[in-house]
């Protein structure tokens, strides 16, 4: 792991923390950022690999052998539909403006 990779500071973790609308303590903060510095230097690590020879991972589908995986016949056709009828929904809602739904909020900043 080379020391040219950016690392992540407590200060960088106090704000994404607070983008994300997390309350981290004093004592979570410099902890956070060691895992988060961890985890990047783990992929610096990945990232140094040479995979030009390694195929490409097969799909869930494909590695538990389903049909849909080898040609899509068990799943169901992707035709576009009509909707269902707006006037119809929003009359049944508890509170609406008639095109949206209106709920109460839930995140305090």
């Amino acid at each position: 792991m080379g020391e040219e990779r950016l690392a992540v500071s407590v200060e960088d973790v106090r704000h994404v923390a607070d983008l994300a609308n997390l309350e981290l303590t004093a004592e979570e903060l410099p902890r956070m950022a060691k895992d988060l510095n961890a985890v990047l230097g783990y992929i610096a690590q990945m990232n140094e690999l040479d995979t030009s020879s390694v195929e490409p991972m097969a799909q869930v589908g494909q590695a538990l052998g389903l049909k849909a995986a080898q040609g899509g016949e068990t799943l169901r056709a992707d035709v576009v539909k009509d909707s269902v009828d707006r006037a119809l929904v929003m009359a049944e809602a508890p509170e609406t403006d008639g095109r949206f739904f209106k709920v109460p909020k839930v995140i305090e900043r």
